[in-house]
């Protein structure tokens, strides 16, 4: 016991919080300020000698257990219970508390516990661990090992509840090393941990990101003679699953299933969960019908799961579908479930459809958020609707949203996508007024944008303000411009920014390499490009088909023919294949030149797969 004084005493914030008539401590707490307020709902209630049956018409008691709808009717019964003689029992207090703790007012629990210090009701061990429990939902942990110091201070027992709650407290808070040695003292101290405990210290190490110490603890608990349960096996399950672990987590169902221990829903949702994300369809088709098969009714989750995954892949049809199944048995779609649809059809550029179901997602009585309004903008930009991404914009500001750094990005691109580059500068000095700061991504879209168009020196303003603001470049926003002043015949100016990129600790890319060996071509150097073709691979940047691709292309718009025969030669010895450029233009100029068609046999132009590659014959 005097372990646990000691334990207590190393969290000292809290050391004397609710000391028997200490009120200063309670206010100090300013969330339970409300809690102070003149009580007028209790004046009217006269003290008195009465029945010690507390009246139930302010909340429902079935089997020792209260219920309320309002948290006014306990704290009316509460106060009818401290004026009633002879008074009702501890435990009679504690179900009261319960029931609140369930309404989640924790704030009001402990307020509650004060006023029975106050009223001279006697705490006992279930009631410290209920505030304990409050303490520990607040995130004051420490506060919670306070009320076991005073647990010890006056005489009660801690039971394996107590610590379990305590540990629970910890592992919200990421206090594994802590965790560690209250659970080690409950031991120590004879109190032998049940399931409850090793399933709070499971899900807490699991969410620190420590499976692996959840399934050495899995494993300990068996070897102990310890038998998990669903709960148990299922969260572990789950954080496989969430690290991409699938095949672990499958060798654990399996396992969990030989020891009889059945999956329930949760399982089966977290494990299909990973195998959509992981494009494993036919494998997460094959365990859903497991589930059927087992008469395991999906839930809202795991369907949604189904249309999210069906959405992602633009398969709105069968989304639809199972949108559809579930509303036929009686499960209404949720606002992340519709959220996916829509997001579906927005992937697919059917914007009509996206527009009812996000109006539908309004109609049901849900709130749109940021994120969806995103996404339908982000729809309509992509299928070049700008007019109707723009009032969606301004929709948002009348709902009382504020767009954020994706929404104005997303905008600028739409805008840049369609050459409205004044529309676009002028929505990214909008986003800095309304305090939203640019990202990597917008600086890179908008230089894209006006690169693209043609507004170098603009672009080259905008690079510099970035530098200024105190945003370091990265090599996407060096490889935009670099393009950009390469397709403008500023050759020189794009072999600086290139050469001077080891100076700014950038290492250049396979597309920085390759966007410079363009430029080289168009400018007419070929041999200075051929030179940083070679050089890229001293420098430990392998060619991809792309820059065989460009550098060829280079050869033969400057008739260096032989030398493209050369290189053809070798882009097929590497396994890389000729995109419909590169053969088109070996056709042409071959044909029209008479010349030996030795890399027409090796490029095969009538076979193109969807990146635009031929099919190179061996």
């Amino acid at each position: 016991m005097t372990s646990w004084r000691s334990a207590s005493a190393s969290f000292p914030f809290a050391a004397n919080i609710l000391e028997i008539g200490n009120t200063k401590s309670l206010n100090s707490l300013a969330f339970f300020s409300f809690l102070c307020r003149p009580c007028s709902c209790f004046s009217t209630l006269t003290r008195g000698r009465g029945s010690a049956e507390p009246n139930k018409s302010l909340g429902k008691k079935y089997k020792g257990k209260y219920e309320f709808d309002k948290i006014d009717d306990a704290l009316t019964l509460f106060d009818r219970m401290v004026r009633l003689y002879p008074r009702p029992s501890v435990v009679e207090f504690n179900q009261l508390l319960s029931a609140v703790v369930l309404m989640k007012n924790y704030a009001a629990v402990v307020a509650l516990c004060k006023r029975m210090d106050f009223e001279g009701v006697t705490h006992n061990t279930f009631t410290l661990s209920i505030m304990i429990n409050c303490f520990c939902r607040l995130g004051l942990v420490n506060f919670g090992f306070s009320i076991l110091g005073k647990m010890v201070k006056l005489g009660l027992e801690p039971n394996v509840v107590t610590f379990s709650t305590l540990i629970n407290g910890l592992c919200v808070q990421g206090k594994f090393a802590e965790l560690v040695r209250v659970f080690d003292q409950m031991v120590r101290d004879g109190h032998q941990p049940n399931l409850i405990t090793y399933n709070t210290i499971v899900n807490g190490l699991c969410k620190l990101g420590r499976t692996g110490d959840a399934v050495l603890l899995l494993q300990k608990m068996v070897e102990g003679g310890f038998q998990p349960d669903i709960v148990t096996y299922s969260t572990i399950i789950d954080s496989l699953c969430k690290d991409g672990l699938i095949t672990e987590a499958l060798i654990l169902f399996s396992k969990m299933k030989d020891k009889g221990i059945l999956p329930n829903v949760f399982t089966y949702s977290s494990l299909i969960h990973a195998m959509c994300n992981s494009g494993m369809r036919k494998e997460a088709k094959n365990l859903w019908d497991e589930m059927v098969g087992q008469k395991i009714k999906p839930n809202v989750v795991t369907y949604g799961i189904l249309v999210n995954a069906f959405s992602k892949e633009g398969m709105v049809l069968e989304a639809q579908n199972v949108v559809e199944t579930m509303i036929r048995q009686g499960l209404q779609p949720n606002v992340v479930t519709y959220s996916s649809l829509m997001e579906g059809y927005c992937l697919r550029g059917e914007m009509d459809e996206a527009k009812k179901v996000f109006d539908l997602i309004i109609y049901k009585g849900y709130t749109q958020d940021v994120i969806s309004y995103s996404t339908m903008i982000d729809g309509y930009c992509k299928a070049k609707m700008i007019d109707e991404a723009m009032e969606l914009f301004h929709e948002m500001s009348h709902m009382g949203l504020v767009p954020d750094t994706v929404t104005y990005s997303t905008l600028i691109m739409g805008m840049c996508n369609v050459g409205r580059l004044s529309t676009a500068h002028e929505l990214f000095k909008k986003m800095v007024v309304c305090g939203q700061v640019p990202n990597s991504m917008t600086y890179s879209i908008l230089l894209d944008g006006l690169c693209k168009h043609g507004h170098i020196h603009k672009a080259l303003e905008l690079f510099q303000a970035m530098k200024k603001s105190g945003f370091q470049p990265t090599i996407v926003h060096y490889n935009v411009l670099i393009d950009g002043l390469s397709e403008t015949g500023q050759i020189k100016v794009a072999k600086e920014l290139f050469s001077g990129l080891s100076m700014k600790g950038l290492q250049a890319t396979v597309y920085t390499y390759t966007i410079m060996i363009k430029g080289l071509c168009i400018a007419g150097l070929p041999d200075e490009a051929y030179e940083l073709f070679k050089k890229m691979e001293e420098d430990g940047c392998m060619a991809n088909s792309c820059t065989y691709n460009v550098m060829i292309q280079g050869f033969l718009r400057n008739n260096y023919m032989s030398r493209a025969r050369q290189l053809i030669d070798e882009m097929v010895g590497n396994g890389f294949s000729a995109d419909v450029t590169t053969a088109a233009m070996v056709v042409d100029l071959l044909l029209s030149d008479g010349k030996d068609l030795l890399p027409i046999k090796k490029i095969d132009a009538s076979e193109v797969d969807n990146w635009g590659r031929c099919k190179v014959l061996k």
